[in-house]
């Protein structure tokens, strides 16, 4: 057995079960050794930012690590934008990363790149295999590091050499190794505890949202007052009806500063107290106010639902009955708009759904859905759009039982709108919008922040999506997916109910 099978062999006693790969020729050998371990699922993807953007929403779904299967230093470059989201969501995820075989390196071919120093841009473990031997036991290593429950190394990078995969190697035999989450020490759960109020916000994140979490916060909130909320682009969030309709921090500076002004005591639950995603002139960077006393009672690789359940149950909170009961939203008429693009989806979502965003749109139905029905929801965590289509491939890799809902602006679309070939040739169950409007709006929205009334023509057509437009039911088309425009909000409705009898993946362009 050669060291790439040794690999491969050792992460799937381990419950390493999908690999997505775009490999190239240092990588054959880790090809045929996927091809002799058929209980290693291996899904092709076009672009290197669609499988680690997959491999992100895999692993949130799943709890476990996906494995990717990158070409060199280029390849790994390709998929750094998606790992660096990955690594906001605390994902779990392992990097096999090609090399060139140990004795060519040395002659600087086309290809050869310092892959590691690529891979500490959003890596917290980074090993290169120094013989064939060592491969099985350097992947065992990798994953452990992801499931260690340290919030700096869920995404582990292994490169391998060509001549350590083609090599001699054994694979290694180890009890199953677990993901570690860590309890609030008695003194984090006493110090929130005290806190506990109408002046306080409770800031969640992590595990605390889960059923689990929430309905425990649901307790500590009505029997103390202490207010809830999440941060604005939290990794994962259980929500419907029957669960707690918990707030979003918002986006800019200027309302979480007044958000912010009468709350005394922030209690952080596997959060991070709250910072302006961007420096802005005349606005603080930390927007905890000087006099508000910051409380952490549990990281995001901890186990916060269990923290909250700890002092819901000191407090002897009671449960709460009626928490948020389901609420037929009726179908939208007339002009197509985000509104309505979001009524459209709340009121024929099905239940049990998954949905990933990555477009301001697409977080606009947020407060829709919450009452429509029981639902994922998985956030932009990084801020590095083009994460949404990809995060949905991997959720529906995931869960192929539950029916999978990407919402993405058309700027981030064109990232990785490769994912959708993928969706097509694995049959999955995704429902894609894009919210067309021919823009970069978020760019729009920040420039006029500078106080300009008036945007220039160089400056607007570095926002314009237009000139020409991008035909989306096109591009899916060629990639192999069924779409519909739709133009009114009927046609929406339509298309929506269209796309849930579908088998497999559609699109749909939403004109607004």
């Amino acid at each position: 057995m050669n060291g790439a099978e040794s690999l491969i062999r050792t992460l799937v006693s381990q419950g390493v079960e999908l690999c997505l790969a775009n490999p190239g020729t240092s990588e054959m050998h880790l090809v045929q050794a996927l091809d002799a371990v058929p209980e290693m699922r291996s899904v092709l993807t076009l672009f290197e930012g669609v499988a680690t953007g997959a491999a992100d929403g895999y692993g949130r779904m799943a709890g476990r690590p996906a494995s990717t299967l990158l070409h060199l230093g280029a390849g790994l470059a390709n998929g750094v934008a998606n790992l660096h989201n990955a690594r906001r969501a605390g994902t779990p995820l392992i990097n096999i990363v090609g090399e060139h075989a140990r004795h060519h390196v040395a002659f600087d071919a086309p290809l050869t790149a310092d892959i590691e120093a690529t891979a500490e841009m959003a890596s917290g473990w980074i090993r290169t295999t120094k013989q064939p031997t060592l491969a099985a036991r350097d992947g065992l290593d990798a994953l452990t590091a992801t499931l260690a429950g340290d919030p700096f190394s869920s995404i582990a990078t292994l490169v391998l050499p060509a001549d350590c995969s083609w090599g001699e190697g054994e694979p290694v035999s180890v009890a199953r190794i677990e993901r570690q989450r860590h309890a609030a020490s008695s003194a984090a759960l006493e110090s929130a505890e005290r806190v506990l109020g109408a002046d306080t916000l409770l800031l969640i994140d992590g595990t605390g949202l889960s059923e689990q979490g929430l309905l425990a916060a649901a307790r500590i909130a009505a029997a103390t007052g202490t207010r809830l909320m999440t941060p604005t682009f939290p990794a994962r969030v259980e929500s419907g009806p029957g669960l707690p309709a918990i707030e979003r921090m918002p986006y800019f500076p200027e309302q979480i500063i007044e958000l912010m002004k009468n709350v005394k005591h922030l209690i952080l639950a596997g959060s991070e107290a709250p910072v302006s995603f961007f420096a802005y002139q005349n606005l603080p960077s930390d927007l905890v106010p000087q006099d508000c006393d910051v409380v952490r009672l549990a990281h995001r690789h901890d186990d916060t639902a269990g923290a909250l359940e700890a002092i819901a149950s000191s407090i002897a909170a009671p449960a709460v009955g009626d928490l948020s009961e389901k609420v037929e939203t009726p179908e939208p008429t007339g002009k197509l708009s985000t509104r309505s693009v979001a009524q459209a989806l709340a009121a024929t979502i099905p239940d049990n759904a998954i949905v990933a965003v990555d477009s301001g749109g697409g977080g606009a139905a947020y407060p829709a859905l919450q009452r429509a029905a029981r639902h994922t929801w998985l956030n932009l965590t990084g801020g590095s759009i083009g994460q949404g289509g990809p995060v949905a491939t991997g959720a529906a890799l995931a869960c192929p039982e539950r029916p999978v809902f990407a919402l993405l602006g058309d700027g981030g679309a064109g990232y990785t709108i490769q994912y959708l070939w993928t969706c097509a040739r694995e049959n999955l169950d995704v429902t894609t919008i894009i919210f067309s409007n021919s823009s970069y709006g978020i760019l729009d929205t920040e420039y006029r922040r500078l106080g300009i009334n008036e945007v220039g023509d160089i400056a607007a057509s570095l926002f314009d999506l237009s000139r020409p437009n991008i035909d989306w039911c096109a591009l899916a088309t060629g990639y192999g997916v069924p779409s519909i425009r739709a133009t009114t909000a009927e046609e929406m409705v339509a298309a929506l109910k269209r796309a849930q009898e579908a088998d497999g993946p559609m699109l749909v362009e939403a004109m607004v």
